[in-house]
């Protein structure tokens, strides 16, 4: 046996085991920290929401709100139901309490947030209890319901997971199977189209967890896809396995548990759920509720995100493809291989 055969047969080194042993402590306390923190410290902060009336009554309903929940609103003074309402269709507010009726109302928007819609109904059920003599003093409207068959929104929620993980399947499966950085870029663009349209078909016509157009719901997914897959691929072509690794940990590290996918990026603690809607998960799952519960309302921010994640994965893969080192390695594998001419048997 060589010495080298000999090398490979023993046993690791106890030092080397207490070195991979510290290594996995450290990667399982980072992946429980970015998943359990937003979780964790997620609360009614700053969350956008509509008072509609006169001055008199809004101040006051203002002034309660903040006495029940410090900080947990950030209300916008509205003339009428009409402008509560319009607010809740596009997206600026989760909802609404309207005192302008005189019979006061509470609306809300449960697709846009069902978190939100629980803490407005908890709101609506306090100011019932506020002025006993009247039956049913406050009326809850929800002006943008879940699906019937997905009333909680769960088939919804458990989908963001799949659609960043499918997107950093794909730059692994093109990496290790495609050699070519326009194969590689054609791999992901036709699976992101055709990932895309099946996970919209699922969730909409298998499980009745979003609504909307089918075609647009489906163009939300493949975008998404597209934009995480390409994203790794350009970092992986450009750095190798850490340009890869670096990908996946803010996509997947940050992005995921910051995209408020569960509650609403308001809630999450500090800055991290507006950085989480500048990262694809995020965005995504925005756009998608935009596209498939009011009509595209609010589309704007996350579609410029996911197109702007998508235009630097295709930057950096060009990039990649343009490098000369890169460039004849790729000519070295397209040439068909030498064939050697046989020995002339007067030399043999």
């Amino acid at each position: 046996m060589s010495s080298a055969t000999a090398a490979k047969a023993s046993p690791s080194p106890w030092t080397h085991v207490a070195g991979v042993v510290a290594l996995l402590s450290i990667v399982i306390s980072v992946l429980v920290t970015a998943f359990a923190w937003p979780a964790a410290r997620s609360a009614v902060h700053d969350v956008p929401i509509a008072v509609a009336g006169p001055a008199a009554a809004t101040a006051q309903v203002t002034a309660a709100l903040e006495q029940r929940l410090p900080g947990g609103f950030d209300i916008t003074p509205v003339a009428d139901t009409a402008a509560a309402e319009a607010a809740i269709n596009n997206r600026e507010v989760y909802g609404a309490i309207d005192l302008s009726t005189g019979k006061p109302q509470v609306l809300i928007a449960s697709a846009g947030s069902p978190v939100v819609a629980q803490t407005l109904q908890g709101i609506a059920t306090a100011l019932s209890q506020a002025s006993p003599g009247t039956e049913a003093a406050v009326v809850v409207r929800d002006l943008a319901p879940l699906p019937a068959d997905d009333p909680r929104g769960a088939g919804l929620a458990a989908g963001a997971l799949p659609l960043v993980i499918g997107g950093m399947i794909a730059a692994v499966f093109l990496t290790l199977r495609i050699r070519g950085t326009l194969r590689r870029v054609t791999g992901a663009v036709a699976y992101a189209v055709i990932g895309g349209s099946a996970m919209a078909a699922i969730l909409q016509f298998g499980l009745g967890s979003i609504d909307g157009t089918y075609a647009l719901n489906a163009g939300v997914m493949a975008l998404s896809l597209a934009a995480t897959s390409l994203t790794l691929l350009g970092l992986e072509s450009l750095l190798g396995f850490a340009g890869f690794g670096l990908g996946a940990a803010v996509i997947f590290l940050l992005g995921n548990p910051l995209s408020g996918a569960t509650s609403a990026p308001e809630m999450l603690p500090g800055w991290s759920g507006e950085l989480g809607q500048l990262l694809p998960p995020g965005a995504a799952f925005n756009l998608l509720r935009s596209a498939a519960f009011f009509d595209g309302a609010g589309a704007t921010r996350p579609l410029t995100v996911l197109l702007s994640w998508l235009a630097l994965g295709l930057l950096l893969c060009a990039a990649s493809a343009m490098r000369p080192s890169r460039r004849r390695a790729a000519q070295a594998v397209e040439q068909p291989e030498a064939t050697t001419q046989p020995a002339s048997p007067a030399l043999a």
